[in-house]
């Protein structure tokens, strides 16, 4: 597996580059939220999963560099207390992400999720980017009616479920903003970010499973889960999944941005939204809940056509991304 850092950008054509990292996290983040669906449906202990996760990433970094078949720097403790925010940031993102699957189904899952450009606006705002295209902000604003509209109709509302999402929206737009920033002053590569987020993780996933009481249950549960070889499969496509995933958006944010990430997951959320309806169980189907829906894609899609216009017009010697507008995105697990 390459390396992509800033020593890399020099010798990798930037559209090349810039297009296979946002497809790459495209297909690996809407494969990502079936996966741990999945999983999540059988095996409720998120917080345990979301540790197994972090120590096969770490795990795997560490043994593809004594193999020879990745490369990065040795640890700095400065560099890693530079990086501690993302961590905690990504990992309240993705554990809020899977307790709202719990409860809330793969469409509104989704549509919840593709609010972030609305969190991308408020943190601009607040940063003082100024004020928005009006394409662009009324293409958030429906993306937001469109939510409004299908939970309306959603027959298996969830408070808790739709309370876990809107919260890891938050965590979600603050650690991209942490990650793009770390990238660029550091010159960190994507498989070193990915390695220093998952050494700081575990601490803090370990202390979280003892103390909301997952541990050492969840493992008794777990051991049982895996006499059944279809949820062994699962189970281990979810952790090569999350590798696959965290690789992706890192690589996906640092070669072009965190406002970039965020597009690249409001399109690839209409796939999503549309398999959901009959993939793991499907939806019941109610006519509000469909025309939220609708509304929130519709917007989802404006609003990268917004941004992609935005882009066109500006001088090609100032950074689109990092100048007209605020800088978050996703990723999760679901992310």
């Amino acid at each position: 597996m390459c390396v992509y850092g800033a020593e890399n950008k020099a010798t990798l054509p930037k559209d090349d580059s810039s297009f296979s990292s946002a497809f790459s996290y495209g297909v690996a983040s809407m494969a990502m939220v079936f996966v741990n669906k999945a999983v999540i449906m059988q095996y409720v202990h998120s917080m345990t999963l979301l540790t197994l996760q972090q120590v096969a990433t770490a795990l795997f970094i560490h043994f593809g560099q004594v193999l020879g078949m990745s490369k990065r720097k040795d640890l700095s403790m400065a560099t890693a207390k530079k990086l501690l925010p993302v961590s905690i940031f990504y990992n309240a993102n993705v554990a809020f992400a899977l307790a709202s699957l719990q409860g809330v189904n793969i469409p509104m899952y989704i549509a919840i999720k593709r609010i972030t450009p609305l969190a991308v606006l408020v943190s601009g705002f607040l940063r003082g980017k100024g004020k928005p295209p009006t394409q662009v902000s009324l293409s958030v604003v429906c993306t937001a009616l469109g939510v409004l509209v299908a939970a309306l109709g959603d027959f298996s509302f969830d408070l808790y479920g739709y309370s876990m999402a809107l919260t890891s929206v938050f965590f979600q737009t603050m650690y991209l903003i942490l990650v793009e920033k770390s990238g660029a002053d550091d010159g960190l590569s994507s498989m070193e970010l990915m390695f220093y987020n998952s050494i700081l993780s575990i601490p803090f996933l370990f202390f979280i499973i003892i103390a909301t009481g997952e541990f050492p249950h969840s493992l008794v549960v777990l051991s049982e889960k895996t006499a059944s070889v279809s949820f062994t499969v699962i189970l281990l496509i979810s952790l090569v999944m999350g590798i696959v995933l965290n690789y992706t958006m890192f690589w996906c944010t640092l070669v072009n941005s965190a406002l970039t990430t965020t597009i690249v997951g409001v399109l690839k959320g209409v796939g999503s939204t549309t398999l959901g309806f009959v993939v793991l169980g499907g939806v019941k189907v109610h006519a509000l809940n469909v025309t939220g829906l609708v509304i929130n894609t519709f917007g989802g899609v404006w609003y990268s056509y917004a941004k992609y216009t935005q882009k066109k017009k500006m001088p090609r010697k100032i950074a689109p991304d990092e100048v007209t507008s605020p800088q978050v995105a996703p990723g999760s697990v679901l992310r």
